[in-house]
């Protein structure tokens, strides 16, 4: 098994000390206010902060448009699923197949499939008291929260790159 050295990596993609405190202080206002609006799972709020946060508007944005239609694909296909079949493995594995389709045809990328995906997953297979569309609801609540404060926070606060110094011997 080959050893990662650090002078394999690019500069350019580890955090910065501003990336990382812009990071921290996303995920934090994330999680309070995901608890102001009193959602009962606000860690989700937190971690859709993480997987969207960029150093850049353009490419937060982008990111987030697809992550909010795929957390509504997978909220709703799970809502369904759950009110109609309980937790049927068979109209699951049926239930990711079909996300894929609609993610095909809604021309999100891969990355997107996996989020809906996983917020299918999440809302069928770890029982909860409450109907299935309140579950649903409050995940996609959660997640668009996390997805708005992490796009307030890259717009607010954009991180800066350094200008690299123009070569005089040219």
């Amino acid at each position: 098994m080959p050893r990662m050295k650090l002078r394999d990596w690019q500069k350019e993609n580890l955090p910065s000390i501003t990336h990382s405190v812009r990071t921290a202080v996303a995920a934090t206002a994330s999680v309070i206010i995901a608890h102001l609006v009193q959602m009962p799972e606000a860690y989700w709020a937190a971690i859709a902060t993480l997987v969207v946060m960029q150093s850049s508007l353009g490419a937060t944005l982008a990111l987030s448009i697809e992550r909010v239609i795929a957390t509504a694909l997978g909220a709703s296909v799970g809502a369904i699923e759950a009110n109609y079949f309980r937790a049927n493995l068979a109209v699951f594995t049926l239930a990711i197949f079909f996300i894929g389709l609609l993610s095909f045809g809604f021309r999100l990328e891969k990355t997107a499939y996996r989020y809906a995906s996983v917020t299918l997953t999440i809302i069928i297979l770890i029982p909860r008291t409450n109907p299935a569309w309140i579950v649903a609801l409050h995940r996609f609540i959660e997640v668009s929260v996390g997805i708005v404060v992490a796009l307030l926070v890259v717009a607010i606060w954009p991180e800066r790159h350094p200008v690299p110094a123009k070569r005089t011997d040219e």
